[in-house]
């Protein structure tokens, strides 16, 4: 099928993407780990395990969604807009106090869980010991007998290595597909 175009029409010309420093293998590698080995803290709940993977300064953030057309040039994720989470570390000590609590009845019988990590680009921040950690998860639920529910969203983390040489997240933006859940709570981070 031809494109036709009119006499106001203007072509895309292509631009040449800004570089790609690839940051060395064993830095990669170590990214890779640490992903890998919080989505098992997460499988396992080892919530306060998982919460010593983070910085106190942690700021975990998962915006609502809007559905904007294209001609509508307001952003689509915005701090002063809904969130599903907004948290510092006391608002997710909170969370994983309420998860791990015996009356915590969306836990009763518990969620089985299902992590994948892909797509892990790693940027490393010039003159710090920080890197941007961009990926892609997708959690898997199985609740009860038939129920399951699918959560996809691409994520940007900060990573920073801290005084023992090990990494802590400091960061996440959590960029969900969709614009409204479909599952009946929202009883995992991603």
């Amino acid at each position: 099928m031809a494109l036709i175009l009119g006499d106001n029409d203007a072509l895309r010309v292509p631009k040449a993407p800004g570089e790609l420093k690839i940051p060395p293998r064993d830095v990669v590698f170590e990214v890779e780990q640490f992903l890998y080995r919080e989505v098992r803290l997460l499988e396992d709940e080892k919530y306060e395990e998982w919460l010593g993977t983070m910085t106190e300064d942690i700021h975990y953030w998962m915006p609502g969604v809007q559905a904007r057309y294209r001609k509508d040039k307001a952003a689509r994720y915005s701090h002063t807009r809904m969130a599903h989470f907004d948290d510092d570390m006391l608002n997710m000590r909170r969370r994983v106090t309420r998860f791990m609590d015996d009356t915590a009845w969306a836990e009763d019988p518990r969620t089985r869980t299902c992590y994948m990590v892909s797509n892990i680009q790693v940027e490393m921040v010039e003159n710090t010991d920080e890197y941007i950690v961009h990926s892609v998860i997708l959690n898997v639920r199985g609740r009860n007998e038939t129920e399951e529910d699918w959560l996809m969203a691409r994520r940007k983390d900060h990573l920073r290595k801290i005084g023992d040489g090990s990494l802590r997240l400091s960061r996440r933006e959590i960029y969900i597909t969709e614009s409204i859940l479909l599952a009946k709570n929202l009883n995992v981070f991603l």
